[in-house]
């Protein structure tokens, strides 16, 4: 099938930044891919395939996503990366309000180099509802597994595979059907997906809560894999608003509320202190909460006793500081809480292409906001922990180089 994708618009878009210098070399764990419009052509069984999500223009000329007898408003839910400031409220309306790097991977890579990034981890858009919750919850369950199966299928073969070493492969999963997110979980790992994107709050989204035993299977498959959760605020929705409030405004506000909430949850859901080697990553809330929280678990346990023996000999912080792992945009205020979170659990993002990004400026944005820190805690927030979590390769040199490395004058090792 031919899409028509026209010229990028230059009423919207800036002109094509130059390269950032690279003081650091950063991993980012939190952007997002545009799903671009060829990604289910020819992937779904004979039988299934009309049945694709697929893109249509509607009656404003827009250019939306089909699927399930639902039309979705937004072909490339916030990403405004590259937009001139006026325009950076304006949702895109088609592939060409859009810088390219959100949808072709030889351009992101480009965009990446612009912006000194060494490695991505994409998140999903809106189509899949951030974590497979559109596709789980298809009227046609076989239709939902096969779409499931053809997003993990093209992210792998098209999106990281041509670059391996500066993507980092995440996948989603079928949630309605615990067995079959289970097998799927599986046969990611078999073809080399390191996380899987899951509802933050999956009550919230018509799924069974985290207390249910629906999520058994999926958890301990996660946990024989090394899958890491990714909980991607707003995967369960936005906060509940008061009418008439500014919903962009206040919703963006309470991001951090949302992971704490999300975090929180699953925390005493139980499921870390069954698996001590499960990985859960909270992604785009930011880190001023967690030394509260932390703070807060070891006050109800010692002044209320509220949860003693809920996790054996473990205290509940300790379980989160086992188990859990936080990203951060820059948190300038809140970066001094680091040891108490604990620095090795400390990620950096860039949130490419969403309004929040740091993109191109991100080495700009640590610089002013970490550029305190000592070399060896800039290399272990920007890059280190995320290639230990992720089990990603990182180039020769890691920026800011310790003494005596060698000279980091290679484009490899300067992004």
């Amino acid at each position: 099938m031919t899409y028509r994708i026209g010229p990028t618009n230059t009423d919207l878009l800036l002109d094509e930044p130059l390269p950032r210098e690279v003081k650091y070399t950063v991993i980012s764990v939190d952007d997002h891919l545009v799903e671009p419009p060829d990604m289910f052509d020819g992937r779904l069984p004979a039988a299934l395939q009309q049945g694709a999500p697929r893109i249509v223009e509607n009656e404003h000329g827009h250019q939306v996503w089909e699927f399930d007898e639902q039309r979705f408003t937004q072909v490339g839910m916030n990403a405004v990366a590259g937009r001139k400031r006026e325009h950076v409220k304006l949702e895109p309306t088609r592939f060409e309000d859009m810088r390219r790097g959100c949808w072709d991977i030889e351009a992101r890579i480009r965009d990446m180099d612009i912006g000194g990034v060494w490695a991505s981890m994409n998140f999903p858009s809106q189509i899949t509802g951030f974590c497979g919750r559109v596709f789980s919850l298809a009227r046609d369950p076989e239709l939902g597994k096969a779409v499931t199966r053809a997003w993990n299928d093209w992210l792998i073969e098209e999106w990281y595979g041509p670059h391996p070493d500066r993507i980092i492969p995440m996948g989603i999963t079928f949630l309605a059907d615990p067995s079959e997110g289970a097998r799927e979980i599986h046969r990611m790992a078999s073809l080399g997906f390191v996380s899987v994107t899951l509802p933050e709050r999956p009550h919230r989204i018509g799924l069974p809560s985290l207390w249910d035993e629906h999520w058994d299977p999926i958890i301990r498959a996660c946990a024989d894999t090394d899958m890491v959760i990714s909980l991607h605020v707003g995967s369960s929705g936005m906060p509940d608003l008061p009418a008439g409030a500014p919903a962009l405004e206040l919703g963006a506000t309470l991001f951090g509320q949302l992971s704490l909430t999300a975090c929180a949850e699953w925390l005493w859901s139980g499921h870390p202190a069954r698996y001590p080697n499960l990985k859960i990553a909270m992604s785009e809330g930011g880190i001023g909460w967690v030394a509260m929280l932390l703070d807060r678990l070891d006050n109800i346990v010692d002044r209320s006793g509220y949860g003693v023996g809920r996790f054996g000999d473990l205290r509940p912080a300790d379980v989160l500081q086992r188990n859990f792992w936080f990203c951060t945009i820059d948190d300038p205020s809140t970066i001094d809480t680091r040891h108490r979170i604990g620095l090795e659990k400390i990620m950096v993002e860039v949130d490419y292409p969403h309004g929040d990004s740091t993109w191109p400026d991100t080495q700009l944005v640590i610089e002013k906001a970490w550029g305190h820190l000592p070399d060896n805690e800039l290399r272990m927030l920007c890059c280190e922990n995320a290639a230990a979590l992720y089990r990603h390769p990182l180039p020769p040199v890691v920026l800011p180089a310790s003494l005596g490395a060698e000279s980091a004058g290679t484009s490899s090792a300067r992004r």
